[in-house]
């Protein structure tokens, strides 16, 4: 797990004078458990996930990021870049454009070749946003404001369903 990724994300909300906290905290596998450790809503998590688009001659690697109370709609990621089909990546390729581990990556790309993505629902339900940022020992609570801001996520509507 990647302390440099953790290390980038500090440093780039410390230059863009963001208003989060660290909470260190015991690793754990589920997003609900996650959100008790850090004291959080499961909503108020921004879950990370990386997808493979391929098909109408589209080939494009997305992070896509959504409230972790909520589901992934691949099609829908597929459709807002017109290709066919979306799928999640496997752990080499995911490790290979984030330095992370699942459940580690942060709601920020640091790839030229990983498009960030984000439903804009999160930024309508809380003030706050929890993530892992390159550990699952220590996560980030950053104003939601401040992520959209600094991250500048191409925002897409309706990327996610409930659970």
């Amino acid at each position: 797990m990647s302390q440099d990724t953790f290390q980038q994300v500090v440093a780039l909300l410390e230059q863009n004078q963001a208003r989060y906290r660290v909470v260190e905290h015991l690793s754990a596998g589920k997003s609900e458990d996650v959100a008790k450790l850090r004291g959080t809503e499961l909503g108020q998590g921004a879950k990370a996930l990386v997808c493979t688009l391929k098909g109408n001659g589209v080939k494009q690697m997305v992070l896509a990021i959504l409230p972790a109370d909520r589901q992934a709609d691949l099609a829908k990621i597929a459709a807002a870049f017109g290709a066919h089909k979306a799928s999640l990546s496997s752990p080499a390729e995911v490790m290979a454009l984030t330095d992370c581990v699942f459940g580690a990556i942060p709601p920020f790309s640091f790839h030229p070749q990983l498009v960030l993505i984000a439903d804009p629902s999160l930024a309508e339900r809380y003030s706050e946003l929890a993530f892992n940022a390159g550990t699952l020992e220590r996560s980030i609570i950053l104003n939601t404001q401040d992520y959209f801001r600094i991250a500048q996520p191409k925002q897409i509507g309706f990327i996610c369903t409930a659970v």
